[in-house]
């Protein structure tokens, strides 16, 4: 079993402390719930009293310095994944660090870079790319059901411009790598790669996209049209059209369904989501093997996609005049 601490108290915080109780609730023991800590001792107790953590620490420091740590869940905004992932592996923790990876791919890379010198596995928490769904997807994109695909369509979109971590440039904020992330990754599964992007957003008064509209082609004819959005609700959905028909993914954050239609627009199946116990534990339990058996990446996010990743949103930046004032 091993001892995982959270660093960071907050929502997706709890979200983790959450799916690692369920788990063992359900009978997976891989993991355990061992410690957390936030900036401040009390909150962090509060957060231990409420899931059920053993320890709580008042700085990610002190944290770090217990042994009995084996992976460190790091659940602080985008602008402070580098400073605190770099730190974990310093104590020779393994790591579990919360999308977005890094505010940049040069980030990114020297996370990485530390990581394998280290022989420690770190390895990005976007759930999307760990769930059965992704599968499921791919299985019915590639049997011929909708013929050949050719287009795509994907949108997330919440109404959440008051957070700090959104409307701040100092804390990487926007709708891009909070969000916009997700519809990026989706395309990215189902048609791989892209060969050319462009992109457009309107901006807050202090410089941050609010939203968010991008296009990826691929060489091969292929065209996919995403929307990311952190002042407005969306449907959440993803539709992938082919020669034959179309596929509709019921929400693209967490994939709920998945209902294949003919050239006639009549549904022919739908293939609902595998019972799950928050989602979450798809990527906790990947992590929990890989590192049993030694490996230093997750086959699920291999560190050249998180790494490809954050140059695509860096591009999409640079096309939207998006800067963070911590960039040089």
């Amino acid at each position: 079993m091993l001892h995982v601490a959270i660093l960071g108290a907050g929502h997706i915080a709890v979200q983790m402390a959450d799916t690692i109780n369920r788990m063992n609730h359900s009978g997976n023991h891989a993991v355990s719930l061992y410690a957390v800590a936030a900036r401040d001792l009390e909150r962090a107790q509060q957060f231990a009293a409420t899931h059920g953590v053993q320890r709580a620490y008042g700085s990610y420091e002190e944290m770090l310095q217990d042994e009995q740590i084996q992976l460190v869940y790091v659940a602080t905004p985008h602008s402070h994944h580098h400073q605190h992932v770099m730190m974990c592996l310093e104590h020779g923790k393994h790591v579990l660090c919360e999308k977005a990876f890094a505010a940049n791919a040069k980030q990114a890379r020297e996370m990485l870079q530390c990581a394998r010198e280290k022989g420690l596995l770190l390895t990005e928490a976007i759930w999307t790319r760990y769930q059965p769904m992704r599968e499921i997807i791919s299985q019915v994109v590639t049997s011929g059901v909708i013929g050949q695909p050719r287009m795509l369509t994907a949108n997330l979109g919440y109404e959440i411009s008051g957070k700090e971590r959104i409307v701040e440039p100092t804390l990487a904020g926007g709708a891009l790598l909070d969000v916009g992330i997700y519809p990026l990754n989706f395309a990215e599964m189902v048609f791989g790669d892209p060969d050319q992007v462009h992109a457009v957003a309107t901006l807050s008064d202090k410089g941050v996209d609010l939203q968010d509209s991008i296009t990826l082609t691929w060489n091969d004819g292929k065209m996919a049209v995403l929307n990311a959005g952190a002042n407005c609700v969306s449907d959440r959905m993803g539709i992938i059209y082919g020669t034959s028909g179309y596929a509709i993914v019921e929400n693209i954050n967490n994939p709920q369904s998945i209902s294949v239609y003919d050239a006639k627009y009549q549904l022919v199946k739908r293939y609902p989501c595998p019972a799950q116990l928050t989602g979450y534990e798809y990527e906790v339990m990947e992590t929990a093997a890989c590192i049993e058996a030694g490996d230093l990446e997750c086959p699920s996010m291999p560190h050249q996609d998180t790494i490809h990743m954050m140059e695509l949103m860096d591009e999409i930046r640079r096309q939207l005049g998006v800067r963070y004032p911590f960039e040089a």
